[in-house]
């Protein structure tokens, strides 16, 4: 006996998964490349600093801009829940997991630029230290931001690994994408495990190299979600009664 039919929930759920992938993306694509990439200054802390205190309100925006792609995630993980709870409740709760973990991520990167800021601002408190340790402790909380995302890189790539797996015994997408969904997601996770062991690693593979085919899975999916829907398709009875327990 076979189920071959997608409820209500789910549908509403797809729609929301999608257009949180696309949300997400658009929400990084813009902190990065409009505020992170214009002002933060490799190996140059003194002009960082000047960036940030010319422009405090884009770096308050990009904390901002953090704390919305949190609560992106949130609601992604649980539409994805909705959506493969079906399939395979475990592993849909497993998933959701890896993906709230790699939120809390956000929460520290958000933090750590707020710390960033303050330690540049006019606190009574900041003059006991000279200025250029205060500009060289401001870069140092904005280097553990992107420190804080590569730790959160291999539970990202391990919810899309479980997710991928799930979407492929469903059907409820093309069967290639969510192979290629797979095959991205843990090209990340050893991407991420070995630059976390082996930092040198990032000059044998760049670091923009580590989760772009993820990225690129993660915009087709939204856009698929979002403008195709779900597929419908056939899950064993046994399984999915055994799920429920």
């Amino acid at each position: 006996m076979t189920i071959n039919s997608i409820d209500h929930s789910q549908r509403k759920a797809s729609k929301v998964a999608g257009f949180t992938f696309l949300l997400s993306i658009a929400i990084v694509v813009f902190s990065n490349f409009s505020i992170n990439f214009r002002f933060i200054v490799p190996d140059e802390a003194a002009e960082t600093a000047r960036n940030i205190i010319a422009n405090q309100t884009l770096f308050r925006i990009n904390i901002a801009s953090n704390l919305i792609y949190l609560a992106t995630v949130i609601v992604m993980f649980t539409s994805l829940y909705v959506i493969l709870k079906p399939v395979n409740k475990n592993l849909s709760l497993v998933a959701a997991f890896f993906r709230f973990m790699y939120a809390l991520m956000w929460v520290i990167m958000a933090l750590n630029t707020f710390a960033a800021l303050r330690l540049l601002g006019d606190a009574s408190y900041l003059p006991v230290f000279e200025t250029n340790q205060l500009q060289t402790l401001s870069r140092l909380h904005l280097s553990s931001s992107w420190e804080a995302y590569y730790v959160g890189l291999p539970f990202w790539g391990l919810a899309s690994v479980v997710c991928s797996y799930l979407w492929l015994r469903s059907r409820y997408i093309p069967r290639a994408m969510a192979v290629f969904g797979i095959f991205s997601s843990l090209w990340c996770v050893i991407c991420a495990f070995i630059f976390i062991i082996f930092p040198n690693f990032e000059k044998m593979v760049n670091l923009w190299f580590f989760d772009m085919p993820l990225v690129i899975f993660e915009t087709t999916l939204g856009f698929w979600l979002l403008l195709k829907g779900l597929r419908i398709s056939e899950i064993t009875q046994p399984d999915a009664a055994n799920q429920e327990k």
